[in-house]
């Protein structure tokens, strides 16, 4: 069994993504600009710990989705924490 994620309650999620996006980016610039590594590396670790964050986000939505909607009995316990070890 699928579950298709709602598009409204992904929007805090998306919201995060594009702000991991504009970190990324400006990791990119500071690294053409030769800036100081800790500089750069403290900015990377932030653009991974709000991509971490996102996941989570989302297999934590799609677990809720998935109990609400199809029961507990429908949830492969498998799957899900081959979802969240993905993250790991």
């Amino acid at each position: 069994m699928t579950m298709q994620l709602d598009a409204v309650a992904m929007k805090p999620v998306v919201n995060r993504i594009k702000r991991a996006q504009g970190q990324l980016a400006g990791v990119v610039k500071m690294l053409e600009e030769g800036r100081d590594c800790e500089d750069v590396v403290t900015q990377l670790a932030a653009v991974s710990k709000a991509l971490d964050r996102a996941g989570f986000a989302i297999v934590a939505t799609g677990l809720q989705q998935c109990i609400t909607e199809g029961g507990a009995d429908s949830l492969d316990v498998k799957k899900m924490e081959k979802l969240f070890l993905s993250l790991a």
